[in-house]
């Protein structure tokens, strides 16, 4: 199992530990680093940054989000700065979820995710390959336009930039069991929000068939630390904005991953709590043993533990979120 840095998105302001964060997961033998966007900063600029100050560690995006960019855009992104890294990008997308997609991004989320997600792809993987000039008569996807509003004038087109790797990865943030088999089928790697190595039978049937190579790379927060009840307070944290905000009362996928995890009333709770402004509550309502299934945290030796069940499973790539050199290193010495 190779271990992966997971900076997230920026918050108020740029943290200026990032940098040093990532050039330390690259002395450590970090296999790569990762960074978010939601809607604020975007996932593209500070991965070139980092590039510029790095030499070996892969460049991920978890994830870029689908509805900011088209897909030709987003393939011009990753080729461009897959040239500039001398061939480290791996391209993480996601859908994100109405909220996102309508308040921010300003579109209609797509009735059938699944399709959307899938033409996307096909479209990203033209761009990468340069076989041809991109043509697709999709649903949400069109190449060329000839819906309302076309002048008819459009052309199929391909790159006038020649990409450095016509196989660059494509993995693809998924929740729901059905996008999770699509995914195994049209990506090179799975990026799951929360995964709990107690509970990887939740897709054995998802990942039946799962190709060669394939990577399973979850995010979890870790935190090197002997109290495990202040160390889970961030993870917790982190659950009741994503659970409680990050989605409508009637549709929110990550509430609805948790209750497929077994925590349904308590996902519910934290909603309640979240929606109408008690968000301290709402913290506090997070099981702790549903934190701690899904993250490392504690003592040296209990996360050595632990750690041997991620192993076991189907996880390749462990995508550790954590603002602690400290946490960093112990993990690599860990896992080596």
């Amino acid at each position: 199992m190779r271990l992966g840095l997971a900076l997230g998105y920026w918050g108020r302001h740029p943290d200026p530990r990032q940098l040093a964060l990532a050039q330390q997961a690259e002395r450590l033998g970090y296999h790569s680093v990762w960074t978010s966007e939601s809607w604020g900063s975007d996932a593209f600029t500070p991965l070139t940054w980092i590039a510029a100050h790095t030499r070996r560690i892969r460049l991920g995006t978890a994830v870029a989000q689908m509805a900011a960019r088209t897909p030709t855009a987003t393939a011009m992104h990753a080729l461009t700065l897959d040239h500039l890294s001398g061939g480290r990008v791996l391209l993480g997308l996601g859908l994100s979820g109405p909220q996102v997609v309508e308040g921010w991004y300003g579109r209609p989320f797509p009735d059938s995710p699944l399709t959307a997600t899938r033409e996307y792809v096909d479209v990203v993987r033209q761009v990468l390959r340069r076989q041809a000039p991109v043509e697709l008569a999709g649903r949400y996807h069109c190449h060329p336009y000839t819906g309302p509003g076309a002048t008819g004038l459009g052309k199929p087109l391909r790159s006038v930039t020649h990409p450095l790797r016509a196989g660059l990865p494509v993995l693809l943030g998924a929740e729901g069991p059905r996008n999770v088999a699509q995914t195994t089928r049209v990506a090179d790697g799975w990026l799951p929000l929360y995964w709990s190595p107690a509970r990887s039978d939740l897709y054995a049937e998802s990942l039946a068939g799962t190709p060669a190579g394939f990577m399973v790379a979850p995010l979890t927060q870790a935190r090197i630390c002997a109290d495990v009840t202040e160390g889970l307070r961030p993870v917790k944290t982190m659950l009741a904005l994503y659970i409680g905000g990050m989605g409508h009362a009637a549709r929110n996928f990550h509430a609805d991953l948790m209750a497929r995890m077994g925590y349904g009333e308590e996902a519910r709770r934290v909603q309640r709590l979240f929606l109408s402004g008690r968000r301290e509550e709402a913290v506090e309502a997070v099981p702790d043993s549903f934190a701690d299934e899904i993250s490392l945290v504690g003592p040296r030796e209990r996360v050595a533990e632990r750690l041997e069940l991620w192993r076991a499973g189907p996880v390749t790539d462990l995508l550790v979120i954590t603002p602690d050199e400290e946490t960093l290193r112990v993990l690599a010495e860990l896992n080596s």
